[in-house]
């Protein structure tokens, strides 16, 4: 296994609280001596931790600094903020520069630790970290215990294991038993110490332990991470069943990661979307003011300057005529981008509503039965709680996608591809899941040349595929056929032998061609998985059709144009 977690702690918050303390007292001393603007600025942002703009501005600062003290200062807050930001090269410039002063030295070694080890220069980092450690005078565990777990990372890239076992191990004793996260990270680091000797025996227990914690922790990171640790060694074992299990949990975790994000980037595009309208609405009702003024002005002038006025007059409503007509294309844009907000946010808040209570009371029947010790119920608890996870997960996807293409940022590149190993590629990912489901998958894949969208084409694919095995009753057998329909026809053909789908909802579904945003109905219970299906086919000048028949399965054919070989 060469699965390292690197944990670097950053100087932003307690660490190096003296030190950290020292240095904002030196920059308000700057401030106040120097009484300049871009001193003064540089300082407030390290302080916010807003380290874009403060790395900018010790960077102008640095141009224009005197004395020894100053350079020594916005070289630290430029190289820690270029750290921050991952340009290691220029952290590394910065910091080199800084004196050896002793107020200084010791953050100087701190970050040419941390920076060598980014750089994966680990004899650099080891010399850095262990000079910062013998001069260490300040009284704080966690941030020693950060060092040495720094130290042994180092030790461990160098495969010196005996060594970096040593530090793994001192910082274990710095500890608080409190401390979940801690313990969880020092227990893996230890693990992949013996597992790189080929310590199973050693290594394994480690790695369960860290992934049991984990799982009663908060932390998603955490859990994506011991998780694959343990997919891992699985792997290594040939206990494939098991390594299976624990790759979905990652694939899970880390779905939840980047969907948690890109929500809150949604979150913050509807903010900006509100404050542009509102704008808008002021700039409407200055243009009403300054109208009235003009016209006001124009009838003081008299009867002698009446047909200067009106040429005036007109010129005017010609300008106001064409901004009316571009307010109003605004207007409409503004109501196709609030119509699709409306739909998302409800789909958000019925589809997520329901997911998100069940998980929350799973999460307090997963409380009682750890008070109570109850394993059984634990572990079935936990296998609802990931099941609910997931269903929630595959939402939150196709409200991404949905969202990105509703706002035209859904990158959309029509080109020609061969369609069986595009096929081939997507049911390549879905080949370990539903064996783990005694699902099988035949395939007959005759190459065809189509011009569309391989990405959103995929995506089609994939919601497809999920919808076959989520409504496959037990085992059962999924076919997918391409092949070519005519001269400019191609197709592709996904039947299951699920349990089928009622007629009063299949032709709902098979409506879903001729829907645009405003007229979707949220009360006929069509998923938003299927409308984006239905999207993305459309936008590639294609055609999806539902055939079934409830207890016998379904037929689903895209219909794409095709490119004579």
């Amino acid at each position: 296994m060469t699965k390292y977690y690197i944990y670097i702690l950053l100087v932003t918050t307690s660490v190096f609280s003296q030190k950290t303390n020292y240095l904002l007292k030196t920059g308000d001393s700057i401030c106040l001596e120097s009484r300049n603007e871009v001193f003064c600025k540089a300082i407030d942002f390290y302080r916010k931790q807003k380290y874009d703009s403060c790395y900018a501005y010790s960077n102008r600062a640095l141009m224009i600094a005197s004395t020894n003290e100053e350079k020594d200062f916005f070289n630290c807050i430029q190289g820690y903020s270029a750290f921050i930001n991952k340009f290691y090269k220029k952290a590394l410039s910065n910091v080199l520069k800084i004196s050896n002063r002793k107020n200084y030295s010791q953050v100087k070694l701190y970050l040419l630790g941390n920076i060598y080890l980014n750089q994966q220069k680990y004899d650099e980092a080891i010399e850095s970290i262990e000079t910062w450690i013998f001069n260490d005078k300040l009284d704080d565990k966690f941030l020693k215990k950060a060092m040495l777990h720094n130290l042994g990372l180092a030790y461990i890239h160098k495969k010196e294991y005996i060594k970096a076992k040593e530090h793994f191990n001192k910082e274990f004793t710095l500890i608080p038993l409190k401390d979940t996260l801690a313990l969880v990270r020092a227990k893996m680091d230890l693990a992949n110490v013996y597992y790189n000797q080929y310590l199973d025996n050693e290594a394994i227990p480690l790695f369960e332990e860290a992934y049991i914690l984990a799982k009663l922790f908060s932390d998603i990171e955490l859990k994506q991470y011991t998780s694959q640790n343990m997919a891992v060694v699985e792997r290594n074992r040939k206990r494939y069943k098991e390594s299976v299990g624990y790759y979905r949990e990652f694939i899970k975790w880390k779905d939840s990661i980047n969907n948690r994000d890109r929500i809150w980037e949604l979150t913050e595009r509807d903010k900006k979307l509100a404050v542009a309208q509102k704008q808008q609405e002021i700039a409407v009702q200055d243009e009403k003011i300054k109208r009235q003024k003009v016209q006001r002005d124009g009838l003081i002038i008299g009867s002698s300057g009446l047909l200067l006025f009106i040429g005036f007059l007109g010129l005017f409503y010609r300008k106001l005529k064409k901004k009316n007509k571009l307010i109003t294309q605004q207007k409409e844009d503004l109501n196709v981008a609030n119509k699709t907000k409306d739909y998302l946010f409800s789909v958000v808040s019925h589809d997520l509503r329901s997911p998100i209570n069940t998980i929350r009371y799973q999460h307090e029947e997963l409380k009682n039965h750890i008070d109570n010790k109850d394993l059984v119920a634990i572990k079935e608890a936990t296998n609802a709680a990931i099941a609910v996870t997931n269903s929630t997960s595959h939402l939150l996807n196709n409200v991404l996608h949905w969202s990105l293409e509703q706002s035209n940022q859904l990158v959309f590149d029509q080109k020609e591809y061969a369609l069986r190993p595009m096929v081939q590629h997507v049911l390549h990912d879905y080949t370990i899941l539903v064996e783990a489901k005694s699902i099988r998958i035949e395939s007959n894949l005759e190459n065809a040349l189509v011009k569309a969208d391989k990405e959103s084409l995929k995506i089609v694919l994939r919601n497809l595929l999920d919808n076959a095995v989520k409504y496959m009753n037990g085992a059962g057998e999924i076919k997918v056929t391409t092949g070519v329909k005519s001269e400019t026809e191609a197709f592709i053909s996904i039947e299951d032998t699920g349990v089928g789908i009622p007629k009063d909802r299949l032709v709902k579904i098979n409506a879903l061609k001729d829907l645009s945003i405003d007229k979707i109905d949220r009360s006929e219970g069509v998923g938003l998985g299927l409308i984006l299906c239905q999207t993305l086919i459309k936008k590639n000048n294609g055609t999806l059709t539902f055939d079934s028949e409830v207890g016998k399965g379904t037929k689903i054919t895209i219909l794409l144009p095709s490119i004579p070989v």
